[in-house]
């Protein structure tokens, strides 16, 4: 499925009807009425008048069903709502007293990291923390690119900031693109789907060459720096059972060397920034 399709098929979310809600997601999961009945423990029958309109969900449906759907929590509050219930996940600042738990670990995380580069960014990829070891890789990029929050992945991709000195661009943004592609996919977010079409508006250049083994698990990312090449390759890490909607939507990305050189680097560069 394109983004387009995602953005066509995340039309329903707007709609009033909770039955509506949930065929939309069901189809942009490939699920037949039957294939999310027997996954729910409900009959198609049902399912098919919860969603014609014919049938009103209880509130505890609704959940079961988000959560055989994988619906994030946000337009779980939104599918509820819809029919006729209080939103269930709370969506608070991180700065709020109650996530200072949350926040203390993400800080501990991204400290820990040290002396390679971590990051924390919400679901529009906009950055809302990083450790001392990110700014160094910025260097040299133009402050009005940095501005406050800055979409790390406009950043990656912008030919005056992080593009410019990307060794392996095409493959490391090829690599970007997949993974808001999917993104895009799993949550038919708009302004996720306009950020796609965005960054491929980029002059990005086309892979060349073959492309990486099937063991090929991680896609480096290769910076110049001061005439040396970085290499790294990242993990992203999830809340494992948020119940609030900002800790659902939060990640955090760590960078690790890819090789000896870029490990030392890295120890260097964390001595001489104090």
């Amino acid at each position: 499925m394109s983004a387009h399709t995602a953005a066509a098929k995340s039309e329903p979310t707007r709609s009033l009807h909770v039955g509506d809600h949930l065929r939309g997601w069901r189809q942009r999961r490939h699920l037949s009425q039957l294939d999310l009945a027997v996954d729910a423990e409900i009959s198609a029958r049902h399912l098919s008048f919860v969603e014609t309109g014919r049938a009103a969900p209880s509130r505890d449906m609704v959940l079961r069903l988000a959560e055989r759907l994988n619906i994030p929590l946000r337009e779980r509050n939104v599918l509820l709502v819809a029919a006729g219930f209080a939103p269930a996940f709370p969506q608070r600042s991180l700065d709020d007293p109650m996530l200072k738990s949350a926040r203390e670990a993400i800080d501990l995380v991204l400290k820990a990291h040290e002396p390679n580069p971590a990051l924390a960014y919400d679901r529009h990829w906009n950055l809302v923390t990083a450790n001392r070891m990110v700014a160094p890789l910025l260097e040299g990029i133009p402050r009005r690119l940095l501005g406050q929050p800055f979409n790390i992945l406009r950043l990656a991709f912008h030919p005056e900031a992080l593009a410019a000195r990307t060794v392996n661009l095409a493959e490391w943004c090829g690599h970007l693109l997949e993974r808001l592609h999917r993104q895009c996919e799993a949550t038919a977010d708009p302004e996720l789907i306009r950020l796609y079409d965005d960054l491929k508006a980029y002059p990005i250049p086309a892979r060349t060459g073959p492309l990486p083994p099937d063991n090929n698990v991680a896609i480096p990312l290769k910076l110049r720096r001061d005439g040396a090449v970085l290499s790294f390759f990242s993990t992203t890490m999830v809340f494992g059972t948020p119940v609030d909607v900002t800790l659902s939507e939060l990640a955090l990305e760590t960078f690790f060397p890819a090789d000896d050189f870029t490990a030392a680097q890295m120890r260097n560069i964390a001595a001489s920034f104090g």
